[in-house]
């Protein structure tokens, strides 16, 4: 069973992993455009559309993480099956 604490520790490693990977796509930088600004770098982005990106990141990990839980909590993913996977043993 996954206890509360565990399912939110889930969904916020999904989550950051989510956003890592949107932080990346779909980015245009000064230098893309042509107009870099005064004291900045030709990679900065011009706009970061961070408050969209952050909305994205949580839905796309609701739609992973809720079936990860239910793996969990249905038994078809177990510490001791993880370990036979990995070629270790059970634990006792």
């Amino acid at each position: 069973m996954i206890g509360w604490f565990s399912a939110f520790v889930l969904f916020a490693m999904v989550w950051a992993m989510v956003m890592l990977v949107l932080l990346q796509t779909g980015v245009t930088t000064q230098g893309d455009e042509g107009r870099k600004l005064s004291g900045t770098h030709a990679s900065a982005p011009v706009a970061v559309g961070l408050k969209r990106r952050l909305w994205l990141a949580t839905g796309i990990a609701l739609v992973i993480w809720v079936p990860l839980c239910w793996l969990i909590v249905s038994g078809l993913i177990t510490i001791d099956g993880l370990r036979a996977v990995t070629g270790r043993p059970p634990l006792d």
